[in-house]
């Protein structure tokens, strides 16, 4: 962060004393979109596939249905419909933590394309939400993206 001096505030000299409040203008801020990670999509576990971009930001849940300390690796699984579905987990950034097998987790990271595996999301956070809801955060996910989509269009019918 850039701070420049604003006409009518004096230059602190020796001991600092504070000139707030600042105007805004006087801050020079890098923009937000090159400090702040993009805002990460809600990822079904079934729906976590070699489709899912390289690098994208995610979040998804599911159970902690084992966890290897030794290769920071954590598996979360789901059901859907009668199929069961495993998500790989990176843990890297996030260790330690206390392992809880069986418990619900929510999981904010980055995808990862390995050779020869499934894509592998990079955790930055690996939250325990044992009794959360789950079918109600499905519903909400759901019309998340109702809202998104409706909001995309109004957006396009602006522009056309």
């Amino acid at each position: 962060m850039h701070v420049t001096r604003c006409r009518g505030v004096p230059a602190a000299r020796g001991r600092a004393r504070s000139v707030w409040p600042l105007r805004l203008s006087c801050i020079r801020w890098p923009s937000l979109c090159e400090m702040l990670p993009s805002a990460a999509v809600y990822y079904f576990p079934w729906e976590i596939n070699s489709s899912v971009p390289e690098g994208e930001a995610l979040r998804t849940f599911g159970r902690l249905h084992c966890y290897d300390l030794a290769r920071s690796e954590a598996i979360l699984t789901a059901q859907h419909s009668s199929a069961h579905y495993h998500v790989c987990v990176d843990t890297r950034f996030v260790e330690p933590f206390q392992a809880q097998l069986g418990s619900c987790y929510m999981v904010l990271g980055e995808t990862e394309h390995r050779e020869g595996e499934g894509p592998v999301v990079k955790a930055r956070i690996l939250t325990c939400v044992e009794g959360m809801n789950v079918p109600l955060l499905e519903q909400a996910i759901q019309e998340q993206r109702k809202y998104f989509n409706k909001r995309q269009e109004q957006t396009e019918n602006r522009t056309s």
